[in-house]
């Protein structure tokens, strides 16, 4: 078990930054973690941090030994909850990711009437709209929209997005009603800068069953997607935002959808999670919830 506590000591300082902030975590003095580490590395014969004197980076083996032990530690927790009999009850820590605003309206209520049932379910809840590689930083589970790039992902899709083309009416009344994609280039745009590349995001339709990208001269760009909804309803330009931030507003008339017949199919949402390890009920009630009609 010694052999263990090396790991630990290294998982716990990675994931701190530093064996100050780990040490004070774990209830113990940083020259303990560091001499832990230190043997790790004589062990295995590799270096695994670059030090300085507030903070440790990885090395590139420290980062291929970090990846390998999330999978094992998270295995060595499952077995444990299995072999205690408590793998009916959603107990200890989830680390879930999830977009700023579908995590806020969609599934920050689920979570909530889960730890209703589950009282001693606890939640670390990552609200962005970047990627997060899940097993460097120990998620447990990510919302993810549209299509799944990494192949190292199980995915399970409960739900869809489209998106709506939309304007205020004031804006409308003043700039008239495009009633083509080629008219689109004559009115305001609002797009959205994609926190992932810093680049703005195109509108994106389907024009007699054929793809179509537009990149809009944009008079306005935002990294919020309900600022963009503001900004719509202000009439500063057009949209291109997700169906659930704009049916309230299409509902009462503060905004109005344009082109519907050339709406950009939908696209999956989906809880995605590292295939390599087994499922805690943690994470397995949150995917029941989400993936149950």
């Amino acid at each position: 078990m010694q052999g263990l506590q090396q790991f630990l000591a290294f998982t716990e300082t990675v994931k701190h930054g530093s064996f100050a902030a780990a040490a004070r975590e774990a209830g113990t003095v940083p020259s303990t973690l560091a001499k832990a580490v230190l043997r790790l590395e004589h062990s295995l014969g590799v270096k695994l941090f670059h030090r300085t004197t507030r903070q440790v980076t990885l090395t590139p083996d420290g980062e291929r030994l970090y990846h390998r032990c999330q999978r094992v530690l998270a295995e060595i927790e499952d077995l444990h909850a299995d072999a205690a009999g408590t793998r009916a009850t959603a107990t200890g820590l989830l680390r879930i990711d999830m977009p700023i605003v579908f995590g806020r309206r969609v599934i920050l209520p689920l979570l909530a009437r889960l730890q209703q049932q589950h009282p001693r379910l606890e939640m670390d809840v990552r609200l962005q709209d970047g990627y997060v590689d899940l097993v460097k930083d120990g998620i447990d589970l990510a919302i993810r929209v549209g299509a799944l790039q990494d192949s190292s992902l199980v995915a399970r899709r409960f739900a869809s997005q489209t998106l709506l083309l939309v304007a205020s009416p004031a804006y409308l009344e003043q700039h008239g009603h495009p009633a083509s994609l080629r008219a689109l280039a004559q009115h305001r745009a609002i797009v959205f800068r994609m926190p992932t590349s810093g680049r703005d995001r195109p509108w994106q339709f389907v024009q007699r069953g054929h793809a179509v990208t537009l990149h809009p001269q944009s008079q306005m760009r935002l990294n919020d997607g309900e600022a963009m909804v503001q900004a719509a309803m202000l009439g500063q330009g057009l949209a291109q935002l997700p169906h659930y931030m704009v049916e309230d507003e299409l509902g009462d008339g503060r905004l109005v959808e344009i082109l519907p017949s050339l709406r950009p199919p939908a696209m999956p949402i989906s809880a995605v999670y590292p295939s390599q390890r087994l499922l805690p009920p943690r994470v397995r009630v949150v995917l029941d919830a989400l993936t149950t009609p």
